[in-house]
């Protein structure tokens, strides 16, 4: 293997050289998934990555639900890992028996799985999202319904 040669610092815009896998930052904080192995979070944004291909590729079902090909083998390539804990990997994600961020359908004899990554939700709202709320409710307080139909009111007046 030849040597890399690491350097201090990155400069300017360096770092834009590389490619990212996105893993949800929920994937991380969320206590649903605290218990959950680092593996299986950048599997989770490895199958959110293959998703780009297949929109390339147009790999659709008959209901326009967008679907990945990731075999067990390309699995354990990528994350360096031995068969079976890949295998565990993606029963971890399954909907089956693990927490239901995939879906596998098994194709016909010869014929790669088809793995439907699912998109979730916490169902709570990040704090920065209460202010939004409170402000949200305050435009619809009667005062300020009041206000509004005054200052449209008073834009009519002025044509």
């Amino acid at each position: 293997m030849p040597d890399m040669k690491f350097s201090s610092y990155f400069y300017g815009d360096e770092a834009m050289q590389f490619t990212y896998f996105r893993i949800p930052c929920q994937l991380i904080t969320h206590p649903r998934f605290k218990h959950l192995s680092t593996d299986f979070k950048l599997l989770y944004g490895m199958l959110l990555d293959r998703m780009s291909l297949s929109i390339k590729n147009e790999w659709y079902d008959d209901t326009r639900r967008v679907y990945i090909y990731y075999t067990v083998d390309e699995i354990d390539s990528s994350l360096n890992c031995g068969r079976d804990k890949a295998m565990k990997l993606l029963a971890d994600l399954d909907t089956g028996k693990g927490v239901g961020l995939i879906e596998r359908i098994k194709q016909a004899q010869g014929k790669p799985t088809r793995i439907y990554v699912k998109r979730f939700t916490t169902q709570e709202l990040p704090p920065q999202c209460d202010a939004e709320r409170r402000l949200f409710s305050c435009l619809k307080s009667p005062l300020s319904l009041y206000f509004r139909h005054f200052v449209n009111s008073s834009k009519l007046s002025e044509n």
